[in-house]
């Protein structure tokens, strides 16, 4: 057994204050999105981990990347018919989160999935190389596979046959919007006294903030 109980981090960096919260989660994220992008210190900003309640009863957690927010929510594209897709049609409640390492901050996003619109999905697969548009129709992600040479012959057999032509996005590829009900912004602190602020949805739509013990 590897014994981790001596491995510390004091978290010194910054703070998190009533005084300098918007009314909105999705404002705050924002800024604290691209304060870590302009810090540097993290390879993919918008990698987040998405966690679902599986098919089988039991949650599930996978790095996937965050590809548009706004004031509606936060995008991500997939394959429908994934063992993650088919988690998310069947219960469409998620938790989404980032961990941003370089700025000792974490964000947790409790939300309710639904599919984008069938236009959104299309705008962004034509925004993608052609090398991941036919890597879409390739994998029928999640499913068992002999072994790797069937990828690779299946890939080789669509260059063939869309070479020099438009990749039509496959039905069951697409985006999921998640529209957040709870955003909890975790800052680390000295002495493990971490900052916790929650934006939580109220009845009435409007965000109720708290400050959480750590």
């Amino acid at each position: 057994m590897s014994d981790l109980s001596n491995y510390r981090k004091s978290y010194e960096k910054s703070e998190l204050l009533e005084t300098n919260l918007p009314e909105d989660p999705i404002n705050l994220f924002n800024r604290w999105f691209h304060e870590v992008e302009d810090f540097g210190g993290v390879d993919e900003v918008n990698a987040m981990t998405v966690a679902t309640l599986g098919l089988d009863g039991f949650p599930k957690s996978r790095v996937v990347l965050l590809k548009k927010f706004n004031e509606e929510g936060f995008i991500f594209y997939t394959n429908y018919e994934s063992e993650k897709g088919k988690a998310i049609l069947t219960n469409p409640n998620v938790c989404l989160s980032f961990f941003w390492h370089s700025m000792e901050r974490q964000v947790i996003i409790k939300g309710i999935a639904e599919k984008t619109t069938s236009q959104n999905s299309d705008n962004y697969f034509a925004s993608r190389p052609v090398g991941s548009q036919l890597g879409a129709l390739v994998s029928h992600q999640s499913e068992i596979i002999p072994d790797k040479t069937y990828l690779e012959n299946k890939l080789k057999s669509l260059e063939q046959e869309f070479e020099n032509k438009e990749v039509p996005r496959p039905e069951f590829w697409g985006g999921f919007l998640v529209r957040p009900v709870e955003v909890e912004f975790w800052q680390g602190r000295p002495n493990r006294l971490h900052d916790r602020i929650r934006y939580k949805l109220s009845e009435k739509y409007y965000w109720k903030i708290d400050r959480l013990s750590p």
